[in-house]
């Protein structure tokens, strides 16, 4: 199996994480539309086209209103705590990246 650098591998987490923020944002979005019913990712890591995202629709019901119709099943506090995470996720991403390239400028100059 061939080695994967260390960059490319964040930016594919990068660009997973990106999908799942866009979801997150379309859940708080419709946080009050009835009936809505939230996504969720699933990654899902590659042999070497790094990770894969996965978008299913979360059926939990929502409550029911006075008008009979169905709530959202969105909970805002758990799509912040998807907010925070991915923030996190995607700092140390950036960090494994300016890491790898700090390594090949050392490198560098230890062949100059």
């Amino acid at each position: 199996m061939p080695r994967i650098p260390a960059s490319n591998i964040a930016v594919s987490s990068i660009l997973a994480l990106e999908k799942k923020l866009d979801v997150t944002a379309n859940n708080i979005a419709n946080v009050n539309t009835d009936e809505f019913k939230k996504s969720r990712v699933i990654f899902q890591s590659g042999d070497s086209s790094g990770i894969s995202v996965t978008i299913t629709k979360v059926d939990t019901p929502g409550t029911i209103q006075p008008n009979g119709l169905e709530s959202s099943n969105v909970v805002l506090a758990e799509e912040f705590v998807n907010l925070i995470t991915t923030q996190h996720y995607n700092t140390a991403n950036v960090r494994v990246i300016e890491t790898e390239a700090e390594m090949q400028g050392h490198l560098l100059d230890v062949f100059a």
